[in-house]
C-alpha cells in the first residue's frame, strides 16, 4: 500500500525519534563485528572413517597400537599426514617408557591469542591386548575431525586453539604428563580451557561431563541439553586421563565420557537406553575392543560436542 505524503512524513518522524532515543543503537549494531559463525556439524561418516583407519593399522600391526609398537606410530603418521595437510603447525613430541620410545602429537592452528590458548586433546594408543576403537580411537577421531573442520571453515577464532594427541596413556597418563611436566609456567597459564575426550562412543553408552570447571562443564550441558540429552557427572574415570595432569597444574578442564567397565543402572538405562546391568562398554581393554565395538549415535552426539565446546570455548 502506498503512504500518504503526511503518513510518510509522520513515518520519517518516527524513525528520526527512534534514533534519537537510542542514541543510535541502529548504526552501532549495523558497524558491530559479526558473531563467529557456529560450530558445524562434523560428518558421522568422517569420524568413523579415521576409525577405520585406525582399525587397519592395528589389524596390520599385531593387533594393536600400544605405546612403542609400530601400530601407535602408525596411528601417528595417520594422524599429522591429515593435519599437516590441513594447514597445522604440527609438532612430534618424543619420551621414553617402560624402555620404548613414545609420541606425543601437537597441532596448532595458526591465529588467535597466543596468550589464551583451547586446547581439545585425546590419547591416541591402545592396550597391548587390543586396537583401541573405543578406547581410545573414538575420542582421537573427534577431536581430529573437528580440527579438520577447523581447517575447512577456516575458523577465526578470538583464542588460539591446539589439538594435542598423547602417547602412553594407558601406562599411566605418561605422555600429557611429560607434556605438562615441560611447560613454563608462563605457558600453562596462556592455556584457557583444556577438554579431554577419552572414550565417546561405548557400544551401551551413558553421557558423562567433567564437573571440573563450572564453564567448560556449562557449555557441554547446554550442548546436550539443546538435544533434549540428560547427563550426568563424570565419576568413573576421574583422574584417570589426561586431564589431569592439566588440573593439577591449574589449567580449567572438561570432558566427556560415554562409559567403561561399570555397569548402567536401571534408571540410567530407562533416561539413556541401552542394557542396565551391562558394562557401558564390555569389550574395555580387551581384543573386541574393534570398530564394531562403537555406539554411533553416541560417538555422533559426543563428535558434534568437541566441535561445539571448541567453537563456542575459542570465540
Amino acid at each position: 500500500m502506498k503512504l500518504s505524503v503526511s503518513a510518510r512524513a509522520a513515518a520519517a518522524g518516527g524513525i528520526a525519534t527512534v534514533m534519537l532515543l537510542t542514541g543510535g543503537a541502529v548504526a552501532d549494531a549495523a558497524s558491530a563485528p559479526p558473531r563467529p559463525a557456529a560450530a558445524p556439524d562434523l560428518p558421522l561418516a568422517s569420524v568413523k572413517a579415521h576409525l577405520t583407519q585406525l582399525q587397519s593399522i592395528a589389524t596390520a600391526n599385531g593387533g594393536n597400537r600400544a605405546h612403542g609398537r609400530a601400530g601407535y606410530k602408525a596411528s601417528i603418521d595417520y594422524l599429522k599426514a591429515k593435519l599437516d595437510a590441513a594447514g597445522f603447525t604440527t609438532t612430534l613430541q618424543q619420551f621414553t617408557a617402560s624402555g620404548r620410545t613414545g609420541y606425543n602429537l601437537i597441532a596448532d592452528w595458526p591465529g588467535g591469542d597466543t596468550g589464551q590458548v583451547v586446547m581439545a586433546g585425546s590419547h591416541l594408543d591402545s592396550v597391548s591386548s587390543g586396537p583401541g576403537i573405543n578406547d581410545n580411537g573414538s575420542g582421537s577421531a573427534a577431536v581430529l575431525e573437528t580440527a579438520l573442520a577447523v581447517s575447512r571453515a577456516q575458523y577465526k577464532p578470538t583464542k588460539h586453539l591446539r589439538f594435542a594427541w598423547w602417547g602412553a596413556e594407558e601406562l599411566g597418563l605418561v605422555g600429557s604428563r611429560y607434556y605438562v611436566n615441560r611447560l613454563a609456567t608462563g605457558d600453562r597459564s596462556r592455556i584457557s580451557a583444556y577438554l579431554n575426550f577419552d572414550m565417546i562412543g561405548s557400544p551401551n553408552p551413558g553421557y558423562f561431563v567433567y564437573d571440573d570447571d563450572p564453564a567448560i562443564e556449562k557449555t557441554f550441558k547446554e550442548y546436550f541439553s539443546g538435544l533434549g540429552v540428560p547427563t550426568e557427572i563424570e565419576t568413573e574415570g576421574d583422574g584417570r586421563s589426561d586431564h589431569a595432569p592439566f588440573k593439577s597444574a591449574g589449567v580449567p578442564v572438561g570432558g566427556l565420557f560415554t562409559g567403561a567397565s561399570r555397569a548402567k543402572t536401571a534408571a540410567q538405562a530407562a533416561k539413556w537406553g541401552g542394557t542396565a546391568g551391562r558394562a557401558f562398554d564390555r569389550c574395555y581393554h580387551s581384543s573386541c575392543d574393534t570398530t564394531a565395538n562403537i555406539n554411533d549415535t553416541a560417538l555422533d552426539r559426543n563428535s558434534d560436542a568437541v566441535a561445539y565446546a571448541v567453537w563456542e570455548l575459542s570465540e
